[in-house]
This record gives structure tokens, C-alpha cells and sequence, in this order.
């Protein structure tokens, strides 16, 4: 049966399939990076099946099975953006993130215990949890080139806030679907929809950044470098949300929503 011992196969097996994909979009080469990127998150998915069958319940308990997702999904929402726009640099980006989350759950891995305590055996837990590491992964995708544009670019044209704007439609839309799921599980859990837990606060507050960018970008007269340092800022709001809430005292034996081992 596969364990977390075997992680660092599959690992290496995506990881170098995703370079190969990379490393084809470089060249032009499409179908062969469509292929190898593809094969690479079906290598990385198999590894979090496998675990899920082995741990019989979802790896989404640990800050250490939420790493799995976000590798996986950095890719994916990196061949979105490729077959979308072209952007030939993307799938070299997306490889380096996932990379680094690899080797943090290399280095530094979790407890991966079978145990879930009663609140986490919803199953709007499952779908919840899913739902906002795939918002993450396209969110980070346009934190990613709103860096480009500001760093590397003079002077941001519209046509450039394209795939910003387009990544963000879309990231906000799955972390608004993934915080409905949220008030269903809390419901069923807690018995109330919104508790203003400290993550729960943090989450409205990404919602919103991300919701003021948006509104921004609607304006006739709008700053094209501050709208790209909303982004940025929002993208910071948001690993306060995922992972930053676990250092604040306001959540330390008050959250339900702190990951533990």
C-alpha cells in the first residue's frame, strides 16, 4: 500500500515531467508540453488517490496535505494560463512553485494520520477544502504576472491586464464557491453558517481585496501599477487567510480552522 514514504517517487516523476513540459513550451514544441504536463499531474494525482485510499478519508486534515493540493493544482491552473494565452514562461513558473511545496513536504513533513475529528467528516469538508486550493493556485498564477508587469515592464498596455483580470474572474469565483461550501460545513458542524472565526474574518478580507481589484480595473481613469499592487497586496492577504492565521495569538485555542498534526 502506498504511504508517505513514497512521495518523493512520484514527486520526482511529476516534477520531471513537468520540466520536460516546460522546458517544450520554451521551444514551441505544444503538443509535447500539453503531454508531459499532463502526464505529470496525472503522476502527482495518483500519489494524493492512493494516500486518500490508504488514509481513508481525504488528505486535507494537515497543512502538509494541503501542500499536495497546491502542487498539484499550481501546474494545472499553469497549463490553463499556457492554453489559453501562450505565455510560454508560465509552465517554468508554475514547475519552480509546485517544486518548492515539494520539497517543503520533503524536508518538513506532517503527521498523516487516519484520525479526523467528528467536524471534519462533513463531506462539504472534501469539496470545500479542493475547491480554495484551486482559487490559491489561479490567484497565485496572477499574483505571478502582476510581478511581471510591474518589475518588468515600463509600461503596463490594457491588453496586458488580460490574463490578470481573467485569472482573478476565475480564482474568485471558485473562493466564493469554496466559501459557500464552507457555510454548509459550518452549518452542519457548528450549527451556524459565519462564526467571524479568525479565519473566517481573514477570508472575508481576501474576498474583498480581491473584490475592490476588480472594481478598480472598472474605473475609467485607474491606475494601471497601483490596480497591479492590489493584486499583489491581495495575494498577501491571502497566505495570511491559508497559512498565516496559524502564528496569530487571536487564533491559537479559538480557531476551528488552525491546522494541527
Amino acid at each position: 500500500m502506498i504511504s508517505w514514504e513514497h512521495f518523493i517517487y512520484f514527486a520526482i516523476g511529476a516534477v520531471m515531467l513537468w520540466a520536460a513540459g516546460a522546458w517544450a513550451a520554451w521551444k514551441d514544441k505544444t503538443t509535447v508540453g500539453y503531454t508531459t504536463t499532463t502526464l505529470g499531474l496525472l503522476v502527482f494525482f495518483a500519489f494524493i488517490l492512493s494516500m486518500w485510499i490508504s488514509l481513508e478519508r481525504p488528505p486535507l486534515r494537515t497543512m502538509g496535505e494541503t501542500r499536495l493540493w497546491y502542487s498539484f493544482f499550481l501546474p494545472l491552473a499553469g497549463l490553463i494560463v499556457y492554453s489559453r494565452w501562450r505565455y510560454r514562461w508560465i509552465l517554468s513558473f508554475s514547475t519552480v512553485l509546485a517544486l518548492v511545496f515539494i520539497c517543503v513536504n520533503l524536508f518538513k513533513p506532517e503527521i498523516h494520520s487516519k484520525t479526523l475529528m467528528p467536524a471534519l467528516q462533513s463531506p462539504w469538508f472534501a469539496p470545500h477544502v479542493i475547491v480554495y486550493m484551486f482559487a490559491y493556485a489561479v490567484l497565485g498564477a496572477s499574483a505571478v504576472m502582476a510581478l511581471y508587469l510591474l518589475f518588468f515592464k515600463k509600461k503596463v498596455a490594457d491588453e496586458e491586464f488580460e490574463i490578470t483580470d481573467n485569472l482573478v474572474y476565475v480564482g474568485l469565483a471558485f473562493m466564493t464557491i469554496g466559501m459557500l461550501f464552507g457555510a454548509l460545513w459550518a452549518k452542519e458542524a457548528w450549527g451556524h453558517y459565519w462564526s467571524w472565526d479568525p479565519k473566517e474574518t481573514w477570508a472575508a478580507i481576501t474576498w474583498l481585496a480581491y473584490l475592490v481589484y476588480i472594481h478598480y480595473r472598472q474605473l475609467p481613469k485607474h491606475n494601471p501599477r497601483l490596480a497591479l499592487w492590489v493584486l499583489v497586496i491581495s495575494f498577501i492577504l491571502l497566505q495570511m487567510c491559508w497559512w498565516g492565521i496559524n502564528y496569530l495569538p487571536s487564533a491559537q485555542g479559538s480557531s476551528v480552522h488552525t491546522y494541527t498534526t
